[in-house]
């Protein structure tokens, strides 16, 4: 089916757009042996890419017998600008996706728990700010990082209809967040979810590589007006 202007698409930025997990856990890595820890580095931390901050460094610390998560926070957001978000390159072919769709007319959005700020950095680092109709992201302080409310922001602020609207993203956080808010979504399986995942949060389709995603983002439209979301 042929896409147009009151079709959007939310992404996850993480996982989805870009490859962000060397970045990450760099500066987790670094934000453990300010603590006085060393890290350690048979801990697959493939899952921390997705859910809240605060979320995330809690049970890394607890895992270490620490609870200095605030001052964590602020160590990782001091190590992760300096240098772990310039290792976020985008992955192979979604650029071109990112055109396609933003020529056809879809406004896009990027829905992510990272702060807003950060996301645009990214983005404007990567040369993609410029086709996003709108950020939302967690606030600077990291609060406000929880997919539906993120995602119900988009919705609300830009008067987006749900049924007109489409979740891509590579966590559970993505598809449950978008389902909270009776929009469709997809899970991409070149992120950090596993596929067990994402069927298990109940993604409406899977999509195995980037370059097979403009299909799945159109079969998804065409289903959305034959059998709206209830």
């Amino acid at each position: 089916m042929r896409l147009h202007q009151s079709h959007t698409v939310l992404f996850d930025l993480d996982g989805t757009i870009i490859r962000s997990r060397d970045g990450i856990v760099e500066s987790i890595h670094a934000v453990l042996r300010d603590l006085g820890h060393e890290p350690d580095l048979s801990m697959d931390l493939t899952w921390v890419v997705g859910p809240p901050l605060e979320e995330l460094i809690g049970h890394i610390l607890a895992h270490y017998g620490d609870d200095r998560v605030q001052e964590a926070m602020a160590l990782y957001r001091k190590h992760y600008e300096s240098g772990g978000m310039h290792k976020s390159p985008v992955f192979e072919h979604m650029r071109e996706l990112i055109e396609t769709l933003s020529a056809e007319g879809v406004r896009l959005f990027v829905a992510t728990s990272k702060p807003r700020y950060l996301a645009r950095k990214i983005l404007h680092m990567r040369g993609l700010v410029q086709y996003f109709d709108g950020l939302s992201g967690a606030r600077e302080d990291e609060s406000g990082a929880e997919k539906p409310e993120l995602i119900a922001a988009v919705l609300r602020e830009y008067a987006v209809n749900r049924e007109d609207a489409l979740m891509i993203g590579d966590r559970r956080f993505d598809i449950s967040g978008a389902h909270a808010n009776h929009v469709r979504a997809l899970g991409v399986l070149w992120g950090y979810g596993t596929r067990e995942e994402l069927v298990q949060a109940g993604a409406d389709a899977l999509v195995s590589q980037p370059s097979e995603l403009l299909a799945a983002i159109r079969q998804q439209f065409a289903a959305a007006e034959a059998h709206p979301h209830t």
